[in-house]
């Protein structure tokens, strides 16, 4: 009798895991720098394709870092994948650089929005796919929409309605409002196109010496400006439970696009979980990849784009 529950349960396992995985998978290099793994649907000859581009930080494809993995990434772009919709997402060039030791290389903002569009115009001449969207999270977002003027559609998620500058600013005012004035004084330096050391060490995390040449290229774009420039359908979402981007800066974006679709979704963080808890069960997330991301998420992707 054990043995025939034991196959029983073996056969179960086995449909579950066919249900899950209705797609196939490929490892694409699209230029030396940019390497990503392509999900195309079983069955659909010429499907959309959904472009998922990560948020800040040294993040690969997954939506990992090396002391951070949650798989955000690789469960959305499942997800969509098994609703149909191709996915491409890519590790950030940095990724690539650390693993080759070739990290000495300046990295600047506007790199990661040629990489955004060299993967775009890869696939555009593959000519393989119905319509190609551009889905950025977080940094991905402004990102994005640098990148996005000859896409189909864009999607943000979780994504800042203002410049860098004025994100970092705000934070420091909630957290450690004494180092406002310090950090002001750095971005208006920045904005001059020089550099400075003239801080307090413990804003060294933010302003590095070999970081102040990307935050300076960075906060040169403002969102809600970059946005209203897309003649395409838009797609805005947050979680009411992101503890880095809030769903202000989501009605932000709106507004800027006000053809826009905005989608707000209760209890969602800032890595697709959704929380019941507080802000310690929060913070956990970041680094539990067996939690699941939000289901309301893939539907309304999915939705968007079909």
């Amino acid at each position: 009798m054990k043995i025939k529950i034991t196959f029983f349960l073996f056969c179960f396992c086995l449909s579950l895991y066919s249900q899950e995985q209705n797609f196939t998978s490929t490892d694409i290099e699209v230029t030396p720098l940019i390497d990503g793994t392509l999900l195309e649907p079983s069955g659909i000859s010429k499907p959309n394709l959904v472009i998922l581009i990560a948020g800040s930080g040294p993040t690969d494809r997954n939506g990992n870092q090396n002391f951070l993995k949650n798989n955000s990434l690789k469960k959305l772009a499942e997800g969509l994948t098994n609703n149909g919709i191709a996915t491409f997402r890519y590790d950030k060039r940095i990724v690539k650089q650390i693993k080759t030791n070739t990290a000495n290389t300046p990295v600047m903002f506007n790199d990661f929005v040629s990489d955004a569009q060299a993967v775009l115009d890869y696939f555009k001449r593959k000519n393989t796919f119905n319509h190609i969207y551009i889905l950025g999270h977080s940094q991905g977002s402004l990102v994005g929409m640098l990148a996005a003027e000859h896409a189909d559609g864009f999607i943000s998620v979780a994504g800042s309605g203002e410049t860098i500058d004025k994100v970092i600013i705000n934070q420091l005012q909630a957290n450690a409002p004494i180092y406002t004035a310090d950090a002001q004084k750095v971005f208006d330096i920045l904005k001059t196109g020089e550099t400075t050391s003239d801080y307090p060490p413990e804003l060294k995390s933010i302003f590095n010496k070999d970081t102040q040449p990307f935050i300076a290229n960075w906060m040169q774009y403002n969102p809600k400006e970059e946005i209203k420039q897309l003649n395409i359908p838009i797609l805005i979402i947050n979680g009411t439970a992101d503890l880095q981007v809030s769903e202000e800066d989501a009605k932000i974006l709106h507004e800027a696009a006000p053809t826009s679709t905005l989608k707000l979704i209760n209890k969602m963080n800032h890595v697709f979980v959704i929380i019941e808890g507080d802000k310690l069960e929060n913070s956990k997330s970041y680094n539990e990849s067996a939690r699941p991301i939000a289901k309301e998420l893939v539907s309304t992707i999915t939705d968007f784009v079909k």
